[in-house]
């Protein structure tokens, strides 16, 4: 068996009938696994993936190993691993896989290390974790490294930071910005799942609720859409104009976060910074708010100054964390402040993450056609693949779209043609 960290690998046969019932609902991945069986542009490439492992990461991970490519998987996210889908990529795939859910800091690490081990040519990043590691600790195997993608929007800001500052040693690929991934991924996946982790871990009514969403991206327009439907009064906070309009003139009321800390019940961050949830903030809470976030890192919630404020701490059910503070007030912490779509719920439904991973494929594929020319930086995902995935999509889903004419292409071309 190959070499991995997993929880139970007992719990493989379960994990292997949820990977195929996620595969049902991946269509575009399901086609291109079919193409690029045939001539496997990924073969004799080691790709080194650290991502949330789920049965839709299954999928993507034995598309990639049907490309040619030898693979191996960690987790990008303590709390976000599958424990028997990780067991059934080590057992039915050959994967090796290190991943265990609830793993501590230290394991995770370990984890990352584990999978460095393999000396990759590519990494595939949700966070940028994998980048951060290789160059900081293991800069003795960036020369095997050609590209990598990154799926967040946490990492991309991270890795732009690194190619400002000329330290990025390899080309990435932000598989996050692709018009299939966050127009989709990030409203319709985000939106949906991340009530789903409220609801699960809470069973409280959203209905009539002051639900404050931090943050008015791709992410934070699908989580106000869900809420609203759902019957929620919407409270956004925005540091950027533009987005705070937007989230105006979409409906929903705008203000500061210390404001909307007053009057929320309910709280997301979905921002991709640190501290977006203070310790001002807890001081001026409702007696019973609760707080999550469904952006990459547990972070943006100020969690180590509201441990150092309670009197009191305890888990009051699965996933739920009080902290009592001194004046008597409950402040209800989801999931330990981590991703509560996937540390209570199992993440985006299979058929958007369909999209995202194709991108994941084709753009690994173009960095292995075409590493030589890029340069060591953040590029944005060809716009080829991108409608390419959008019309497998369309076609999957028995939808036909028009085309222009020749008369209509000429036009688009002409300047001398007026009204």
């Amino acid at each position: 068996m190959v070499k991995h960290d997993v929880k139970d690998i007992n719990l493989a046969d379960k994990g292997r009938l949820r990977i195929e019932w996620a595969e049902m609902e991946m269509p575009v991945l399901r086609e291109i696994k079919k193409e690029i069986s045939k001539n496997k542009p990924l073969k004799g490439m080691r790709m080194a993936a650290c991502l949330h492992v789920t049965t839709e990461t299954a999928n993507l991970m034995e598309t990639l190993k049907a490309g040619g490519a030898e693979v191996a998987l960690c987790a990008s996210n303590p709390l976000s691993t599958q424990d028997d889908v990780a067991a059934s990529l080590v057992k039915h795939s050959d994967i090796p896989v290190f991943a265990i859910k609830g793993e501590d800091n230290d394991t995770y690490y370990k984890h990352i290390m584990d999978l460095l081990s393999f000396a990759p040519h590519l990494t595939m990043d949700d966070g940028a974790d994998v980048v951060g590691v290789l160059h900081k600790e293991r800069q003795d195997l960036l020369a095997n490294v050609i590209a990598g993608t990154e799926e967040t929007t946490t990492g991309v800001i991270r890795l732009r930071a690194m190619a400002a500052k000329g330290v990025l040693k390899y080309p990435i690929i932000a598989v996050n910005d692709a018009l299939t991934k966050h127009l989709f991924d990030n409203r319709y996946g985000t939106g949906q799942s991340t009530m789903d982790g409220i609801l699960r871990a809470t069973n409280r009514l959203i209905a009539g609720s002051v639900f404050v969403i931090c943050g008015y991206g791709w992410c934070g327009r699908g989580v106000a859409m869900r809420a609203r439907g759902m019957g929620a009064h919407v409270v956004v906070t925005e540091i950027n104009p533009l987005k705070a309009l937007e989230a105006t003139m979409d409906g929903y009321d705008v203000m500061p976060v210390m404001e909307a800390a007053k009057i929320g019940n309910i709280f997301v961050t979905v921002t991709g910074n640190i501290n977006v949830i203070s310790e001002k903030c807890f001081g001026v809470m409702k007696d019973g708010a609760i707080v999550s976030n469904s952006g990459h890192f547990n972070a943006e919630i100020e969690l180590t100054a509201l441990a150092k404020m309670a009197t009191g701490r305890r888990e009051i059910r699965p996933f739920v964390e009080e902290f009592t503070l001194p004046n008597k007030t409950r402040i209800y912490v989801l999931g330990e402040g981590r991703l509560i779509n996937l540390a209570s719920a199992e993440g985006h439904p299979s058929s958007v993450m369909d999209m995202s991973f194709a991108n994941q494929v084709l753009c690994s594929v173009h960095a292995v056609t075409n590493h030589k020319e890029l340069k060591n930086t953040v590029h944005s995902v060809p716009e080829e693949i991108d409608r390419y995935i959008a019309k497998l999509k369309l076609m999957s889903m028995g939808i036909n779209i028009d085309t222009l004419t020749d008369a209509q292409s000429e036009y688009l071309k002409s300047w001398e043609m007026g009204t």
